[in-house]
């Protein structure tokens, strides 16, 4: 297997004895964090090992930083080898939230320089609705050997986002509701808005009403309807916490509109010194 944005579930079904396939469980709740643990104890892909978005995906909360900083490099790097992730594998990332937390793990290994990685389309509703194998077991996992090539220009810092916008030179989308991104409703964070010039898309918008991705040709005709004829180098994703933004990116990815960047602290970094949009 080579898949580098989404993998279908007859696919990975299909691949689940692959020596080289890894599979990750994102499933997380905001609300409630230790809610995926649990559900992944309950029942699982095969093989699947478990991440947790706060423990595994990122680094602890500083008073200069947003909710999901990025990790050390050198840490996720044992993480991922801990989960026998090497660079030959296949990584396959799920969830329960039409890929929204998936897409961390998957953009991360992008960072990091590891492109055969991806997101199963539909997640764990589709696969369940399916019926396709599940278990309660904790996988036999043989350490991987993993060696990152780190990649620092696929993100951009606050101050960067603010030069960036202050001269033009990017585009902010913004992937939130667009009652979050509106200041009409603020349920995480403790200031409501946007960053000033940043535009909507709302990852939900992304998603076709079985909960798949939208096909590749009308996610590529939405994007350039939406973003104009510009350089998608020029377009940076962000969210409340830099995590959902990745879903808009690999929509872009998988579109074949390629390039764009991440800001990783996003709208939880930004009120830390900047003020929203009036």
């Amino acid at each position: 297997m080579h898949f580098t944005t989404l993998i279908d579930s007859r696919t990975l079904e299909a691949h689940l004895e692959d020596a080289d396939l890894v599979i990750i469980d994102c499933r997380f709740d905001l609300m409630h964090p230790d809610a995926g643990r649990s559900e992944w104890l309950a029942s699982h892909i095969p093989n699947a090992r478990y991440a947790h978005l706060d423990h595994d995906l990122s680094a602890p909360v500083t008073p200069a930083t947003g909710r999901h900083p990025l990790p050390d490099v050198a840490t996720l790097v044992a993480r991922l080898e801990g989960w026998g992730i090497g660079n030959a594998s296949q990584v396959v990332a799920y969830d329960a939230a039409g890929g929204g937390y998936a897409v961390r793990l998957w953009w991360m290994l992008r960072w990091l320089g590891h492109e055969r990685a991806a997101v199963l389309d539909g997640g764990w509703q589709k696969w369940t609705a399916e019926k396709r194998p599940v278990d309660a077991l904790a996988p036999a996992v043989t350490p991987g050997s993993f060696d990152a090539t780190v990649d620092d220009s696929q993100w951009l810092g606050t101050d960067a986002i603010k030069s960036g916008l202050a001269d033009g030179s990017i585009l902010l989308v913004d992937a939130r509701t667009a009652e979050r991104f509106r200041g009409e409703s603020e349920p995480i964070d403790p200031v409501a808005g946007h960053v000033p010039g940043a535009i909507n898309n709302p990852l939900q918008q992304n998603l076709a009403a079985d909960g798949c991705f939208l096909p590749a040709a009308e996610l590529r005709r939405h994007y350039r309807t939406f973003l104009g004829d510009i350089d998608y180098r020029r377009v940076v994703h962000m969210c409340g916490s830099g995590v959902t933004a990745c879903h808009n990116l690999l929509a872009m990815e998988h579109a074949g509109l390629t390039g764009s960047r991440l800001y990783p602290g996003s709208w939880s970094e930004w009120i830390r010194t900047e003020k929203p949009a009036e």
